[in-house]
C-alpha cells in the first residue's frame, strides 16, 4: 500500500459498505475504508465466495447475516477497520480478512458511546501501552499493513507523543482526525495541531476533516504537510467530491448508489441510512423522496422508486 498523495474515502459507520466504497473509488478514491467491525462479530464470521453477484462475503455462523463484503475488484484498495480492545481478539479478526484486503486499521477514534463504552475506539487513545499492544501484535502475525486512526488528545505534545509511540510499533501510516473526542463537527478541524504530528514522525501521516470540495484535499494537504487526505461527510453527501473534474448533480450520484446496492446485494437498512443521510443534506425527508425511501422495504423498492436497474 502507498500511502503518498492519496484521496481516501473515512470509514463511517452503515455507509461505508461495498456498494458506497466502489462507487467512491469510480469517481477517483484512491483508498477505501470499510465501516467499522467489532472484532466479537467478526471473530464469529466464515469466509464464502457468493457466486451470485461475484463477491467474497464474511458471514455470521449463527445468524447467516452477512457483517462483511467485498470482492477482487477493490482487494488492492479497501482498508478493513476493526473496533477492538484486545490485541489476540483483534488478530484473531484481521487473521480471518487479511488475504482479501489491502490493509488492517485499528479505529483509535471513535467518540461514539458503543464504542466508547466497550472500550474501544477513542477509550484507546488514554491507554498506550494497550495501543502498544495491540498494534505490535498485529505487525508481528500479518504480512498485511496495519495502520491506525487516532483522534487529538488534550494537547499538541500529548498528540505528537503519542504518535510517535504508535510510529515505533512498525505501523505503515496513521490517520489523524483534526477534531478532539468533546469536538462536534461544526468545530473546525485543527489543522495546526495536525501540522505538528507531521512534522515529528517519518511515516505517511493522513489528515482528516473539514474536507467538503475537491479543492480542499490540497489546500489541506498544503497547510498540514500530511501525505494524503481523508474524506467523511463530504463524501457522505457527494462521493463525486473525489473527481478532479468536479461534483456531478447530487441526483445522478444518489441514483447510481441505489444501483450499486441493487446490484450488490447491499444490506436494505444500510442503504436506507445512507439515503436518508444524502437527502437530509440537500432536501427533508418529509418531503416525497424521503417518505418513499423511509417506506421501501426492498432494494427492489428503491431500485424502483429511482428508476434502476
Amino acid at each position: 500500500m502507498d500511502y503518498q498523495n492519496k484521496l481516501i474515502l473515512a470509514p463511517m459507520v452503515r455507509v461505508g459498505t461495498l456498494p458506497f466504497r466502489l462507487l467512491s473509488a469510480d469517481y477517483g478514491a484512491d483508498i477505501t475504508y470499510s465501516e467499522e467491525i467489532i472484532d466479537h462479530k467478526f471473530v464469529k464470521c466464515v469466509r464464502r465466495i457468493n457466486e451470485s453477484i461475484g463477491s467474497i462475503d464474511f458471514v455470521d455462523k449463527g445468524t447467516e447475516n452477512v457483517v462483511f463484503r467485498t470482492c477482487q475488484e477493490e482487494q488492492d484498495r479497501v482498508v478493513f477497520q476493526i473496533g477492538t480492545s484486545d490485541a489476540v481478539r483483534a488478530l484473531t479478526a484481521a487473521q480471518i480478512v487479511c488475504n482479501d484486503v489491502a490493509a488492517i486499521d485499528i479505529n483509535m477514534g471513535c467518540p461514539k458511546a458503543f464504542s466508547i463504552s466497550g472500550g474501544m475506539g477513542a477509550a484507546l487513545l488514554s491507554k498506550p501501552e494497550l495501543i502498544h499492544d495491540i498494534l505490535t501484535t498485529l505487525k508481528r502475525n500479518l504480512d498485511t499493513p496495519v495502520t491506525c486512526k487516532i483522534r487529538l488528545l488534550k494537547s499538541p505534545s500529548d498528540t505528537v507523543e503519542l504518535a510517535r509511540r504508535i510510529e515505533k510499533t512498525g505501523v505503515s501510516a496513521l490517520a489523524v482526525h483534526g477534531r478532539k473526542v468533546e469536538d462536534r463537527p461544526r468545530d473546525p478541524a485543527r489543522w495546526n495541531e495536525i501540522t505538528d504530528v507531521v512534522a515529528a514522525l517519518s511515516i505517511p501521516v493522513i489528515v482528516n476533516g473539514d474536507v467538503f470540495e475537491y479543492e480542499d484535499f490540497q489546500r489541506i494537504k498544503g497547510a498540514t504537510g500530511a501525505s494524503s487526505v481523508m474524506v467523511a461527510r463530504g463524501a457522505l453527501w457527494n462521493a463525486s467530491i473525489f473527481s478532479p473534474e468536479g461534483k456531478l448533480p447530487w441526483e445522478e450520484v444518489k441514483r447510481e448508489y441505489v444501483r450499486k446496492s441493487f446490484i450488490w446485494d447491499n444490506c436494505i437498512k444500510s442503504t436506507k441510512h445512507t439515503l436518508r443521510e444524502m437527502i437530509s443534506h440537500y432536501s427533508s425527508l418529509e418531503l416525497p423522496e424521503g417518505k418513499a425511501v423511509i417506506k421501501s422495504d426492498t432494494l427492489a423498492d428503491l431500485a424502483e422508486y429511482y428508476g434502476v436497474r
